[in-house]
């Protein structure tokens, strides 16, 4: 993967890359089906983050001490 001057070579970044472009259209697929969206509100993805910003809040107080 790494070459022994510490760089990537073209093919490594394109295969990375290509990964994430899939992984971010499957997300759009699967997104994109009503039934999914469904289930998706049925177990409040939406509140379970608003649930954790205190949290994360506490926890950057705490770091910044």
């Amino acid at each position: 993967m790494e070459k022994s001057d510490g760089h990537f070579n073209d093919k490594d970044t394109l295969f990375i890359l290509s990964g994430l472009a899939l992984v971010v259209f499957g997300a759009g697929l699967i997104l994109s089906n009503p039934i999914a969206r469904r289930y998706l509100g049925q177990f409040g993805v939406g509140d379970l983050a608003n649930a954790a910003l205190p949290d994360l809040d506490r926890y950057l107080k705490l770091r910044a001490m």
